[in-house]
């Protein structure tokens, strides 16, 4: 399971975004942050008995990056990578009308041999538990993940129901990626990690 949750100040499209993941990532469960800290989404996940939170941040009113977590007893352990965003689409302006309920996920092997891309998918792979399939019509999935490069080069991450392969959304499109060697846990929170995503 994962919590899926937002910085201390979301935006409506923030909030979206948050919705709209929870719709095609099975397994998850969202819920408002509120005023909680880093130490109190630990203390939060482990009473639910989840393993693994992912929150969106903000910058500049909308969705700005997106980081990992493993639950360590009352701490969050960071995992790599940290997903700054470029950009999103949400599921409404793809005109979806209603939210899918995604029960199994997979991602699509890339055929771009970019190494970002790769890596990018084997870190989401582990994190997510989903699937890295070749074959173009999967079977006994609801959706998959793709990880393509778009005209100027940015990883965009994008959703396909099957088995019409119709993409809902969201889409987001990543500015850069950042990876670290270096375990941080949600004890050592500085106004240096949170400042300016709250």
């Amino acid at each position: 399971m994962i919590l899926l949750t937002t910085s201390r100040r979301p935006t409506r499209r923030i909030r979206t975004l948050l919705h709209d993941l929870a719709s095609v990532i099975p397994g998850t469960t969202r819920i408002n942050r509120g005023k909680l800290s880093l130490e109190g989404l630990a203390e939060e996940a482990a009473g639910r008995g989840i393993e693994k939170v992912m929150v969106i941040d903000r910058w500049k009113g909308g969705p700005g990056r997106i980081r990992f977590f493993k639950v360590s007893g009352s701490e969050l352990t960071e995992v790599n990578p940290r997903i700054y965003v470029r950009g999103i689409k949400l599921q409404r302006e793809f005109g979806m009308k209603r939210r899918p309920k995604v029960r199994s996920l997979s991602l699509r092997e890339p055929k771009e041999g970019e190494p970002k891309v790769r890596r990018l998918l084997t870190a989401l792979s582990e994190f997510l538990e989903a699937s890295i399939v070749e074959t173009d019509k999967p079977e006994g999935y609801d959706a998959e993940m793709r990880l393509t490069l778009d005209d100027l080069g940015y990883i965009r991450i994008s959703f396909f129901l099957h088995p019409k392969m119709v993409e809902v959304g969201p889409r987001i499109t990543v500015s850069h990626l950042v990876w670290s060697n270096e375990p941080w846990t949600a004890s050592r929170e500085t106004r240096r990690l949170t400042q300016p995503y709250g």
